[in-house]
């Protein structure tokens, strides 16, 4: 231990064989992650923890142990993935924090799986979304913008507050053609609409899902197909929102009826569209940022909850084109 170093004695109660061992994973694989992560030292006897390091680290390592034995305490199973979102810089910052009443955890449920937002903003998202008929998530890719979407539409149909969900992509292509592939637009928008199922999949299993398409209680769709509609009673998700012009996102959201919720989500920093087209996102954050009743969701670096290079790959970009100006 060098002179910079501090130590923490830990100790956790109940003292629980079996948490302790969910806790720590197999072979400590969850306690060494923590270690690497956060250049601490660990070692453990029974339900007392002694954590080694600097001690912004040690201090942010007793608070994520606690969190997570009572996670584990609360039925959470826990594995090295659990472990690596907690370890989320987001994360630990939520974890130092003192939890309001106004703070309460927001829980989504469907059909296979309760989902949890994890984070601040993740839960800020939820809550707006939940609170809002017109909702936009803004951010980088990894910060769950879609996916919690996707969650809070599935929890709105199987409770009847919906009638339907629809899915709105752009066909907009990201450096490829849409014109070679085969089949009608709305194939050719398919492949890309593919996390969206995944999604669904993952919430309401794969028979119930193409039951549901089938029925048109989910419908896939292009931007473009949907001029001239109304939708009442439904659950609108544009996706990929940065590669609307200006006149689609007009459009889009002057198609929401009496019932309805709607959600865009994109990244301001991937549009697609032809160079000098002004993107309908970043034109709508101007125009609506302070509408009452519209939601405006920003999420950073600090919210990616996929591999921990994520991060750092949309930090490194954020830097580059701050110094040098987006690259289009």
């Amino acid at each position: 231990m060098t002179a910079q170093d501090i130590q923490r004695i830990l100790t956790l109660d109940p003292c629980d064989s079996r948490l302790l061992a969910d806790l720590c994973g197999h072979l400590d694989a969850n306690l060494k992650l923590i270690e690497r992560r956060l250049s601490v030292r660990i070692a453990a006897r029974g339900n007392t923890f002694q954590i080694n390091g600097q001690i912004s680290a040690v201090d942010d390592a007793v608070q994520l142990i606690k969190h997570l034995y009572n996670e584990s305490k609360n039925g959470t199973s826990l594995n090295t993935e659990t472990v690596h979102l907690h370890l989320q810089e987001s994360g630990i910052e939520q974890l130092s924090q003192p939890v309001s009443s106004d703070d309460a955890p927001v829980v989504i449920q469907t059909k296979k799986a309760s989902i949890k937002p994890r984070g601040k903003n993740q839960q800020l998202y939820v809550k707006a979304i939940q609170a809002c008929d017109i909702n936009f998530g803004i951010g980088p890719a990894g910060t769950g913008k879609t996916y919690l979407a996707v969650a809070c539409a599935v929890e709105s149909l199987i409770s009847n507050q919906v009638q339907r969900i629809l899915l709105v992509r752009p066909a907009v292509e990201a450096g490829e053609k849409l014109g070679f592939l085969p089949g009608d637009l709305a194939q050719k928008i398919d492949p890309y609409l593919r996390p969206l199922y995944d999604a669904l999949y993952e919430m309401l299993g794969v028979e119930t899902v193409t039951k549901l398409i089938e029925r048109n209680i989910i419908e896939i769709a292009p931007l473009a197909y949907m001029r001239g509609r109304t939708l009442n009673d439904s659950y609108i998700i544009l996706d990929e929102a940065q590669n609307t012009t200006r006149e689609q996102m007009k459009m889009f959201l002057t198609r929401i009826g009496f019932g309805s919720t709607a959600v865009i989500t994109g990244d301001a920093t991937q549009i697609d569209l032809p160079r000098g087209t002004p993107s309908g996102l970043v034109h709508v954050m101007k125009v609506l940022g302070d509408i009452e009743g519209i939601s405006m969701t920003h999420f950073a670096a600090k919210d990616v909850v996929r591999h921990p290079l994520v991060q750092r790959i949309v930090e490194a970009y954020a830097a580059f084109d701050a110094d040098n100006g987006p690259q289009r």
